[in-house]
């Protein structure tokens, strides 16, 4: 979206939405591998003197999966003829 009504970005916005998702997905991809070797290993993560919880990555790993998915789904539906 322009900051001018009626006036397109040099890139358009199809082009921008597309972009966004690869990259979003693709991040929300990494981050769900993350969560997963780190529940399979068992690989701690300290901040600080503070453990973060394995639990953390029990929510984080279908959470960011599901975001990967869906970034995934609006790519293909975009895709399909109208």
């Amino acid at each position: 979206m322009s900051l001018i009504p009626g006036v397109r970005e040099a890139w358009g916005d199809e082009m921008s939405r597309k972009l966004y998702l690869i990259f979003s997905g693709f991040v929300f991809l990494l981050v769900a591998i993350f969560h997963l070797f780190r529940l399979a290993e068992h690989w701690p993560i300290v901040v600080g003197t503070t453990t973060v919880p394995y639990a953390l990555s029990y929510v984080g790993l279908p959470g960011s999966t599901a975001y990967c998915v869906w970034a995934i789904w609006l790519l293909s539906r975009d895709k399909q003829p109208t």
